[in-house]
């Protein structure tokens, strides 16, 4: 008898991978030759590594690459297939994502033809291989002229962003330029290339861990695929967050579709951050031959229930917007993600959980993952699961009147069944959403709202029937929502459903004290423009270049109006002046600009979150910015800048959605405030509130107990304080003799008043920064770069000492303290000694005044 073929499992990724475009236009002839290329990654990253294009995002170099996306390139792998591999029953070229019009051929025949970004590819290529070397080729076309042939075909469509073509495509929608990021057209593998042997393979698993009154179980369905024998086993082990095993099966894997489920006592509840713990079961099934393992996949599963629940508010119109998990309403509050570069290869699972830890250090407990962008990284949605943030995913439909024409359809089918199936295992998916902002262009070309005609919106067959079918079929505990913003009668209904709030920067430009009157249920987006720090203008811009006006500081900021003229400069301009004087060089002007962006977002958490009421009544049920982060050096609504840094805003959102926090709002000589509360049980606390002069005198001083309620905004009674108008009023919450919170109020607008130099000092000692203001200080702002301490945009009392930690090796020299006075930015530099002319960072301004500081605790001698 012959001898069986031996067991082989083997799936590699294919390595030499060669790039080159032969038609690249003359000027860039080296292109046209084969470059060394790696995968996955894009053309871009490949010729900026060999040098042969600049770097996009340095000053005005994005105009210089455009060639790079309106060129054909080919990739080239040459690669070896063994006997034993041929012998296998089952031999598949996995190709896990291609950017995007790409026609796939080895050996010079043409196997594939692939023309969506999302679409992960598995193809049985036994046949067109053989024994030794073998080539794949990998030809991708331009997006724009295919994209432009097809609206020739159908029709010009509404968009928002971008080249109007962009919604025939699925392609990643912000790599054709958005308000915050430029026309960058990548092409190429942007993940994973392997080839798989295998004699069967779990194909496809779902295993929801749902809790019940009676524990928790595993409902566990497998699907195969290649050849299964009698006697294969399906082996599946659950072990708890400790390890332990918790449960177990084996099944008979001899067929197509294999289920079972499994009881899980005494369940460890997932909990979004802040909430509770966030244990981790784990799931490992293991597809068996005689002892010989053919597969095996692991899961990390969270137990917990997920709703959206639309409920009456006491004595409002409509209804609420709120997330529950495990039974308990959250208040979500959070931010929007954004992709976190534009040449995809270059994010690292690190970036990701740097960035994501930020958010949570932030106390955000829900990220969206925006309709723009991509479906992320297993490396987003498993931090996300380990830190308990709450992730609200978007299908990619974004600012656009998509088609529906079937081979489109066709296409979204499979990308939806592709996204559903990776990621609805992760504890931290909240929410599937059907798009981005396309009810309210749809509303803008009168196909939706009051009025609107349904029969001009053909992509409601996406929308409402197509995703919600697959998120019905394949992840039913997950709820689904149409659109961001929907729900009510037109996208900016104020009762029901998600609202975008942009009154506030676009519209009618209202000014950011008014977030409480542009109020939804949710607010799933809104922001103000700030730049990014000095140290990441710096990387862009040629010292010439830094003023508030220059051509590159211009062009590293996308906004623009509806007619696609820039204004970003301009709006900023505008809400600058509301608050502060003229700024008196770039320093001031980076300063200030940031500050304001700070006092929006304290406006807005403020107003949103003091709407979460209580049980039965909550008016507001979260607030998501625009945005958490960037994808390359720019002026925008992010409150991380590309370079990883936090702007003085993302210290404004972390207090304001501390578990525990005072908040308050000015009207002239009237103060109103509340206790916002995340916390399981009531609080009992002290507040106290001193009134002061700018120059800081008290004129009031006031303290009383109060207890803060669970889970629930708790409103407090000054309706017998009266404020001067220029008076600056500081309300605490203390617990147990410990400041927890603080919301200072000061005179509107500022520039009105003459505020004094508050009179800082700062000492670095060993490790440690210590602060101190003479008078009340606004918008004190630490800058260390990257050491920069986790407590920053300061308002400290008169006479009050604030010790931040610094890394050790930290000296004076590399911090610079800013803070308002007398209606502007007063600067203030950090040597470590005064015997020695001081030492300048690049970053400071050249006209910064005078230095007042010391340092002690290091080898340097004290002044």
């Amino acid at each position: 008898m012959p001898h069986a073929p031996p067991l082989l499992t083997t799936r590699a990724p294919l390595t030499g991978w060669t790039l080159r475009a032969p038609d690249a236009p003359a000027p860039h002839g080296r292109a046209r030759d084969w470059l060394e290329a790696t995968v996955p990654g894009t053309v871009h990253g490949d010729l900026l590594r060999h040098g042969l294009i600049p770097d996009p995002f340095d000053g005005l170099n994005e105009t210089q690459v455009q060639w790079v996306g309106q060129t054909a390139w080919t990739y080239r792998a040459t690669f070896t297939v063994t006997p034993e591999q041929l012998q296998s029953p089952h031999l598949d070229l996995c190709l896990d994502g291609l950017d995007t019009l790409c026609t796939v051929s080895l050996n010079g025949a043409a196997v594939l033809r692939s023309d969506n970004m999302f679409v992960p590819h598995r193809l049985d290529v036994k046949a067109h291989v053989h024994a030794g070397e073998n080539t794949l080729t990998l030809h991708f076309e331009p997006v724009l002229p295919h994209g432009r042939a097809l609206e020739a075909r159908h029709g010009q469509r509404a968009v928002w962003n971008g080249d109007p073509s962009r919604v025939y495509v699925r392609k990643a929608q912000y790599h054709y330029g958005w308000d915050w990021g430029p026309v960058i057209l990548t092409a190429g593998p942007w993940k994973d290339v392997t080839l798989h042997a295998y004699q069967a393979r779990i194909d496809d698993l779902h295993a929801p861990l749902t809790v019940g009154p009676d524990g928790a179980r595993l409902d566990l369905s497998a699907t195969l695929a290649g050849t299964t024998q009698p006697g294969d086993t399906l082996r599946v082990h659950l072990h708890g967050p400790d390890g332990a095993e918790v449960a177990r099966a084996t099944l008979d894997a001899h067929g197509e579709a294999l289920q079972v489920r499994l009881h899980v006592p005494d369940p460890q509840l997932w909990w979004p951050r802040g909430y509770g713990a966030q244990p981790l079961y784990t799931l490992h099934v293991t597809l068996d031959r005689g002892g010989v393992t053919l597969d095996t996949l692991t899961r990390r599963l969270g137990a917990r229930t997920v709703e959206l629940r639309q409920e009456p508010v006491t004595d409002e119109p409509g209804t609420s917007f709120t997330f529950v998990v495990n039974g308990v309403p959250i208040f979500a509050g959070g931010a929007n993600w954004i992709p976190e570069d534009l040449l995809l290869e270059r994010v690292t699972p690190g970036q990701y959980r740097h960035r994501l830890q930020q958010a949570a250090d932030a106390n955000m407990v829900m990220i969206r993952v925006w309709g723009g962008g991509i479906y992320e990284h297993d490396a987003l949605y498993d931090t996300c699961d380990e830190l308990g943030l709450l992730v609200w995913q978007d299908f990619l439909f974004a600012c656009g009147m998509y088609p529906a024409h079937p081979d489109f359809l066709a296409s979204v089918q499979a990308e939806a069944q592709a996204a559903v199936r990776r990621l609805r295992h992760h504890a931290s998916l909240a929410l599937w959403c059907g798009n981005n902002e396309d009810y309210q262009i749809a509303e803008s070309v009168g196909a939706s709202g009051p009025g609107g005609d349904p029969a001009h919106f053909d992509a409601l067959a996406i929308y409402e029937r197509l995703l919600p079918d697959v998120v019905r079929r394949l992840n039913p505990d997950v709820p689904y929502w149409p659109g961001s913003p929907s729900g009510g009668a037109a996208s900016h209904d104020q009762t029901v459903g998600d609202r975008h709030t942009w009154e506030i920067w676009h519209g009618v430009m209202a000014p950011h004290r008014d977030y409480g009157r542009y109020e939804g249920r949710f607010v799933s987006e809104f922001g103000l423009q700030a730049p990014p720090s000095l140290h990441v203008i710096e990387r862009f811009t040629r010292p010439e270049d830094r003023h508030a006006a220059s051509r590159v500081m211009e062009h590293h900021n996308k906004a623009a109006d509806p007619q696609g003229r820039p204004d970003g400069a301009r709006r900023i301009a505008a809400y600058l002046s509301d608050t502060f004087a003229p700024p008196r060089d770039f320093g001031e002007y980076v300063y200030a600009t940031r500050a304001v962006q700070a006092d929006a977002m304290t406006s807005a958490y403020r107003a949103y979150r003091g709407r979460w009421g209580h049980a039965g009544a909550r008016a507001v049920s979260g607030a998501l910015v625009w945005q958490l982060n960037d994808c390359w050096p720019v002026t925008s609504w992010s409150v991380i800048d590309s370079g990883g840094l936090p702007k003085p805003a993302y210290h404004a959102i972390r207090r304001e959605l501390a578990p525990l926090a005072v908040q308050a709002r000015r009207d002239g000589e009237r103060l109103s405030a509340w206790i916002a509360s995340s916390l399981g049980e009531d609080q009992p606390a002290q507040v106290h509130l001193d009134v002061l002069t700018l120059g800081g005198e008290h004129l009031q001083t006031h303290a009383w107990p109060v207890t803060a309620a669970a889970n629930a905004v708790t409103p407090l009674d000054l309706t017998d304080l009266t404020l001067p108008g220029a008076g600056v009023a500081v309300l605490r919450l203390l617990v147990d003799g410990q400041e927890r919170s603080r919301a200072a109020l000061w005179p509107e607008p500022l520039k009105y008043h003459d505020l004094p130099d508050p009179g800082l000092t700062a000492t670095v000692t060993g490790g440690t920064l210590t602060l101190r203001a003479e008078r009340p200080a606004r918008g004190v702002w630490i800058d260390a770069g990257a050491h920069a301490p986790r407590d920053n945009h300061l308002d400290l009392l008169p006479g009050e000492t604030v010790t931040l930690p610094l890394p050790a090796d930290v000296t004076a020299a590399s911090v610079t303290v800013r803070a308002v006075g007398s209606g502007a930015v007063q600067a203030q530099d950090l040597p470590l000694r005064h015997d020695v002319p001081p030492h300048r960072p690049a970053h400071a301004p050249l006209n910064a005044p005078p230095v007042l500081v010391t340092a002690t605790g290091s080898d340097q001698s004290a002044p």
